[in-house]
C-alpha cells in the first residue's frame, strides 16, 4: 500500500520526491502524506497498517472464510481487496445506499460482498468476471454471505456484457484488466447515474505511474488517470490507499 500499507518498497522514491516539488503541495495534509511515503521504512509502514487494521471494524465470518479460501484455492491471493479496502468499500456503499451496483472484475467475490452491504432493500449488485473457472468459487462465496438474492454474477467479456445491462447504476467499481479501464469507463458512463460514485482500483500500479519510462500497463493506467482528471463531467479524487483508488462522482452527462 502507498498510504499505510505493505508495498512501500515498490515506490520510486526519487520520482516521488521530484513530483513533490513539481506539485508544490501547499496544504499540511499533503505534505504529511508525502513525508510518510518518502521517510517511513517498510517495517514502520507495516506496523502502522496493522494498527489501522486493529482500529477498523473486523471482517465478517463470511469474509474471513473468503480470504482463507482464496489463499488456498488461487495463485494470486494478493488480488483480494482485503480487510481495510474491503471495509472502506462497504462504508462507501453504505453512504451511497445504491439500488444498483456494477462491479467489473469479481475475482473470488470479496469486494462484491463488501459492496453489497449498502444495497437498498430492493437493491441488486451485478458483478462481471471473465474467468469462467472462478464461477463456482464465486457462487459458493456469495452463498456463504447469504447474498444469493442480492448479487448477480455474469461470466464473460465485460465489453459485451456491459452494453446488455439495462440498469442505471448508482455505484460502479472497476477492478479488472487494466488495459481496458478507459473503455469500461466509456461503456458505463451513460448507465451511471448523475450523482453516483465510481471507484477504480490499482491506479497507482505499485508507484510505477511516476516512472519516466513506463511499461504498457502503467502507461494505460496513467492515461486513465489523466482521462478522469480531464473529464469535466465528473469530480474526482485519487486516494493513495492500497494500490491507488480513483474516485469520481458524476455531475453531468455533457461535456
Amino acid at each position: 500500500m502507498y498510504l499505510f500499507g505493505g508495498h512501500l518498497k515498490n515506490i520510486n522514491i526519487f520520482a516521488l520526491t521530484h513530483h513533490y516539488n513539481e506539485y508544490r503541495a501547499e496544504d499540511a495534509a499533503m505534505r504529511i502524506v508525502f513525508f510518510y511515503l518518502c521517510k517511513m521504512d517498510n517495517h514502520a509502514n507495516q506496523r502502522l497498517y496493522e494498527y489501522c487494521e486493529a482500529h477498523t471494524t473486523p471482517p465478517t465470518a463470511a469474509l474471513r472464510a473468503v480470504e482463507r479460501d482464496t489463499h488456498l484455492q488461487t495463485m494470486a491471493a494478493n488480488m483480494l481487496s482485503g480487510h481495510l479496502q474491503g471495509q472502506w468499500l462497504a462504508l462507501m456503499s453504505q453512504l451511497v445506499r445504491p439500488r444498483r451496483v456494477l462491479e467489473i472484475g469479481t475475482f473470488t467475490g470479496y469486494s462484491a460482498i463488501c459492496l453489497a452491504q449498502g444495497l437498498t432493500a430492493d437493491g441488486v449488485l451485478h458483478t462481471l468476471e471473465s474467468d469462467e473457472e472462478k464461477e463456482q468459487i464465486i457462487l459458493k462465496n456469495i452463498e456463504k454471505a447469504n447474498l444469493k438474492q442480492k448479487i448477480q454474477l455474469h461470466i464473460g467479456d465485460a465489453q459485451h456484457i456491459i452494453p446488455s445491462l439495462n440498469d442505471t447504476f448508482d455505484l460502479v467499481f472497476i477492478d479488472a484488466d487494466k488495459e481496458n479501464y478507459g473503455l469500461y469507463y466509456d461503456l458505463i458512463f451513460e448507465k451511471w447515474r448523475t450523482g453516483g460514485l465510481l471507484i477504480a482500483d490499482n491506479v497507482l500500479w505499485k508507484g510505477k505511474v511516476l516512472d519516466e519510462q513506463k511499461d504498457r500497463k502503467t502507461t494505460v493506467l496513467d492515461a486513465f488517470n489523466k482521462k478522469i482528471q480531464a473529464d469535466v463531467r465528473v469530480e474526482n479524487l485519487l486516494l493513495p490507499l492500497r494500490d491507488g483508488l480513483m474516485m469520481a462522482r458524476k455531475i453531468s452527462d455533457r461535456h
